[in-house]
């Protein structure tokens, strides 16, 4: 009689739970990966050998593979390495991270259409905001961010307007990878007083702080679990010859958070 496919497949799990494998070079380099993560700065080769107890030479090999791959890039000042935004895109990819952008990106273009304005979604990871998707305006000039642009996000207006909607375990998550001066800040009274004040207003309005006269408009995209998973962020171009509407910019980016983040399932 033939066996359930189902209860081979058990057995193969159940015999696998009782056996050690070992995989030396996968461990080497998530050991590469993992320290890097931890460290929050770049190392040189030397000193990830050194803190892995292992040779220069063996490391070295590693990190080539790792390079060649797109997870390491090297720093160009000092030629030590850190992560790319590689594993981040690898996220994005998973079955929620698309389900962000399919989601989210669609309300963006609406905006765009009626408004004229450019608009980026922003998510927090590893301590700092990254640009996940954009959508292009239709004014003769507008601000466009490169995919994957980020900063600290305790220096970036939409981090900020991200942390503001966390609880607080949520919270401690996005900034666990934070070096520690980076901690202290966000426990600092004035942090925290400005993360009560983004969410009392439920917006951010605020200049630039990467360019000189533009203004940042932004909303949370608050999914059904209660948490910002994300904001959309308008950078809108001050000029000397057009007004901004604000009000009118604000009311459409509120609708098309408001409408995204109702649409994302809770976890």
């Amino acid at each position: 009689m033939k066996r359930n496919l189902m209860t081979d497949r058990d057995d193969e799990y159940d015999a696998a739970s009782r056996v050690s494998y070992s995989a030396p070079a996968l461990e080497k380099g998530l050991d590469i990966l993992e320290l890097l993560a931890e460290a929050g700065e770049p190392l040189s080769t030397r000193a990830i050998a050194d803190q892995l107890g292992r040779s220069k030479s063996e490391i070295f090999r590693m990190v080539f593979v790792l390079q060649q791959r797109g997870y390491l890039v090297r720093e160009p000042e000092t030629d030590h390495l850190m992560l790319s935004r590689h594993l981040f895109d690898l996220g994005i990819r998973t079955p929620r991270g698309r389900q962000l952008t399919s989601i989210v990106v669609p309300h963006m273009e609406r905006f765009s259409d009626s408004t004229g304005q450019g608009a980026h979604l922003v998510v927090i990871s590893r301590a700092e905001t990254v640009v996940v998707a954009t959508t292009a305006g239709h004014l003769d000039a507008s601000v466009t961010i490169r995919l994957g642009y980020g900063r600290p996000a305790l220096e970036a207006n939409s981090g900020m307007l991200i942390l503001a909607f966390q609880p607080e375990h949520r919270l401690r998550a996005l900034m666990r990878e934070a070096p520690a001066d980076v901690q202290r800040l966000l426990d600092a009274p004035q942090t925290r007083q400005r993360l009560v004040d983004l969410r009392e207003r439920g917006y951010q309005i605020a200049q630039s702080r990467d360019i000189v006269g533009v203004t940042d408009l932004a909303f949370p995209v608050v999914g059904q679990a209660g948490y910002a998973l994300a904001c959309v962020l308008a950078p809108c171009l001050q000029r000397h010859d057009t007004q901004i509407d604000e009000t009118a910019v604000l009311s459409a980016l509120r609708k098309c958070c408001e409408d995204a983040g109702a649409q994302i399932s809770s976890e």
